[in-house]
């Protein structure tokens, strides 16, 4: 098992760019302002020779209160599963009181620390480290993470205060990754507290609470899951400040990488435009989808009966997606939405035959033949599998450049209904069969070429001497 290695300090230090370039990925948001970093965010070092997990944390500030407080305890959770614990300290900014704050609460953390100063371009490096010799942490390692400069020689002794690690065999990823989505303030953070059992990630009573994309693996009943929490998704013109338009991109990058979308709706305001939004680039994604319905336990009857028919009006082009009533902040609903899901990566996973699929194919198109183009109809003779995640189903005929768009969303319901998929679309492409004999006159040999002109030639001395 790797060891643990987390990334702390006061605000705006810089420990999100370190471990994007020490985990040489961009998975922690990073912005020149203080407090964007929330949750905390794991990943691999592949910087030196031997790997470790890092683990990113918010920063600290003293006498924490509301979401600050909730921020230090994500903190001190990444501190206690630690081996050794990277204290990163501002070289341009020197030491300052709310660095002296943060060792406070590290010698109450009982963890071996490494002293990180980063951000030394432009500074005089000897004596910024004296500096910060005065917080007894020995001879601190100076950094520039922004830069990649002296990356190597932080995790040489990174490693040095380790203890040796065995390799392991690179295991593949095969989870089922879901990805929580919706509109700010409709529980989605509290959702996935709620399914592992433990305050993973934050949950706040103020919308824009979750600001990173925060993945995080889950098992149950037997199957492996990677829960991906997403900031909330506002409308277009309310989102004025950067680091919100960076978490929206993540938002829409967690929809594409996801088996399982899971669209969170707030049972009392039903489904909004914003909610449509969203909808609609889970299906240009052709991603797997459960709608889920939260906060249900607080509505009325007749309430949660208008709920049900506007939904019912308004989901008609997804009527394939389950539809999951919960609460997250109580725990109801949870093995019911648990068995959506593994429906939707069933359904999204499942092998059919060439033989079932020519055979719906047939029946569909004796019932409803497409309309004709130019005198003339498609032909659609047989079709196979050509891909999972979602079913992608190619169609083979003639003239199908010729099919209209009602017509292939009438085979995908077709093809839904006819092998019960559930919770996730149909993706049909179209192949036509072209004549195999018309490119002949571009494919003569040469001697056939040859004897072609031979003839032309002939023929026109015979036409010259008629003359």
């Amino acid at each position: 098992m790797l060891p643990v290695v987390s990334i702390v300090g006061r605000p705006n230090v810089g420990k999100s760019t370190l471990f994007n370039a020490l985990t040489r990925t961009r998975d922690a948001l990073v912005a020149d302002m203080p407090g964007v970093t929330r949750d905390r965010q794991y990943g691999i070092s592949r910087v030196g020779e031997s790997p470790c997990v890092l683990v990113d944390t918010g920063g600290l500030v003293g006498d924490a209160e509301g979401i600050d407080y909730l921020t230090a305890q994500q903190v001190l959770q990444a501190m206690e599963e630690s081996t050794l614990v990277l204290f990163v300290v501002s070289a341009r900014d020197g030491l300052t009181a709310a660095d002296e704050e943060v060792v406070a609460t590290l010698r109450r953390a009982d963890r071996p620390v490494l002293l990180v100063a980063n951000k030394i371009d432009g500074t005089n490096t000897d004596v910024s480290l004296a500096e910060f010799s005065a917080l007894g942490y020995g001879e601190a390692e100076p950094v520039a993470a922004a830069h990649r400069r002296g990356l190597e020689n932080l995790m040489r002794a990174v490693r040095d205060r380790l203890p040796p690690v065995e390799e392991e065999e690179a295991v593949p990823d095969d989870s089922r990754r879901i990805a929580i989505v919706g509109r700010p303030n409709v529980g989605k953070s509290t959702l996935v507290n709620r399914l592992l059992g433990e305050e993973r990630v934050m949950a706040y009573d103020m919308p824009g609470t979750t600001r990173d994309t925060i993945s995080v693996p889950l098992e149950r009943d037997g199957i492996e899951y990677r829960l991906i929490d997403t900031a909330g998704v506002r409308r277009r013109s309310k989102v004025r400040e950067t680091v919100e338009k960076f978490s929206v991109i993540k938002a829409l990058q967690a929809i594409e990488q996801a088996h399982v979308v899971l669209l969170m709706l707030d049972a009392s305001e039903g489904l909004t435009d914003q909610d449509t939004t969203l909808l609609s680039h889970v299906l240009t994604e052709g991603r797997g989808l459960v709608v889920v319905l939260n906060k249900w336990d607080g509505l009325e009857p007749d309430h949660r009966a208008r709920v049900l028919a506007a939904l019912d009006r308004k989901l008609q082009y997804v009527s394939w997606a389950r539809r999951v009533r919960i609460s997250a902040l109580h725990g109801t609903g949870m093995q019911h939405l648990m068995r959506a899901v593994n429906e939707s990566w069933e359904s999204a996973t499942r092998e059919i035959s060439t033989s079932d699929l020519t055979r719906v194919l047939q029946q569909a198109f004796e019932a409803h033949q497409p309309p004709m183009s130019q005198g003339r109809t498609a032909r659609l003779r047989y079709a196979h599998m050509g891909g999972k995640l979602p079913p992608r189903i190619i169609i083979h005929g003639n003239r199908t450049d010729t099919v209209p768009d009602s017509y292939r969303r009438y085979l995908e319901n077709t093809f839904i209904k006819a092998f019960k998929l559930v919770g996730t679309p149909v993706a049909i492409e179209f192949r036509g069969g072209g004549n195999p004999y018309g490119d002949r006159k571009n494919k003569l040999t040469d001697r056939q070429l040859r004897k072609r002109k031979r003839l032309k030639a002939f023929a026109d001395r015979k036409k010259g001497k008629r003359r």
